[in-house]
């Protein structure tokens, strides 16, 4: 029996296309929607003030977020030599500014125009991506190129942790049908599951980028370790900052650093409207795997089944097909 050379068997390994970076399926599609907030309400949940607040501090802290995430990718697409990442990165972009306008809108738009103060929150927003984690290290700018790589590495690596995150919400949006059966805005609904189909829809770029520019699995399993309190802190922080200007709460004297907001959202867990905190602080486990891969966290299918039936990325969409 002949006997196959070791080179040859090599050979057969080596000499195939190398392994796709991409793992995202299809093309991603930017969406340009627009949300009429004119008759939407703060209660947005009817009867669930607490769960109306948490949900609506989502936008008070996405817009600075997701702005930062693009001037980060805009950074990192030149390092990019990958045809169909490169394309997913662009659209990725397209996708998050577009989050973060239609978020922003509804600060502007919903809440400001209901009396609600949002800027002394969002500037913290505004200082954190902009100083802590901006271009400068620690206030100091950075000399060689192979720096600058590694601090742009090191946040691609909290924001594929982040991404993880809002795959996970994003996912939860499209599943809860307990906002459905009580009435919730139709409207907030939509901005909701539509940024969280996209998520959804978008959840391999963040984790195939990072990993194309050199991330590694220790970096990421710490940087997740970082980025995932700080995520949650900051949400229940500015859920707080919301209901002190709700006087039904005034006796509670809400901040993150006493127990009754953690506590009461467990609570308001039970009742459907708001996602369990362990819930998804076990969601987040995968993450830690060596073995872990995005594209299996989520439904591509059902986001793209909701993204068809959005109102407004439907409009978007009719939009942009008379504008062609």
């Amino acid at each position: 029996m002949a006997v196959t050379p070791i080179t040859a068997l090599l050979g057969k390994v080596t000499s195939g296309k190398p392994a796709r970076a991409s793992k995202t399926r299809g093309r991603l599609i930017p969406r340009k929607v627009k949300f009429d907030w004119s008759d939407t309400p703060v209660d947005w949940i009817p009867g669930h003030p607490f769960a109306s607040h948490f949900i609506n501090e989502i936008n008070l802290l996405l817009p600075a977020g997701e702005f930062w995430f693009c001037r980060l990718y805009n950074q990192a697409l030149p390092m990019v030599t990958d045809d169909k990442l490169r394309d997913d990165v662009q659209m990725f972009i397209r996708q998050e500014a577009m989050h973060a306008r239609a978020h922003g809108g509804a600060v502007a738009d919903y809440l400001n125009k209901r009396g609600i103060e949002t800027e002394s929150n969002t500037r913290q927003e505004d200082w954190l991506f902009e100083n802590l984690l901006g271009d400068k290290l620690a206030g100091r700018e950075l000399k060689s190129d192979w720096a600058k790589k590694q601090w742009l590495v090191f946040r691609l690596g909290i924001i594929a942790a982040v991404e993880h995150m809002t795959c996970v919400l994003g996912q939860y949006a499209l599943d809860n049908k307990n906002w459905d059966a009580v009435g919730a805005d139709p409207v907030l609904l939509d901005l909701l599951r539509w940024h969280g189909a996209e998520e959804v829809e978008h959840r391999c770029v963040a984790f195939d980028l990072y990993r194309h520019l050199g991330g590694t699995y220790p970096s990421r399993y710490y940087l997740s370790l970082i980025a995932m309190p700080v995520i949650f802190g900051l949400w229940a922080h500015g859920a707080a900052h919301l209901m002190k200007q709700d006087p039904r709460f005034a006796a509670k004297r809400p901040s993150v650093f006493r127990p009754w907001v953690w506590l009461e959202w467990q609570r308001q867990s039970k009742t459907g409207m708001l996602p369990s905190l362990p819930a998804l602080l076990v969601r987040q486990l995968p993450f830690f795997s060596p073995w872990y891969d995005p594209a299996k966290e989520g439904s591509t299918e059902e986001a793209l089944a909701y993204l068809e039936g959005s109102p407004a990325a439907a409009a978007a969409m009719m939009a942009d097909r008379s504008a062609a």
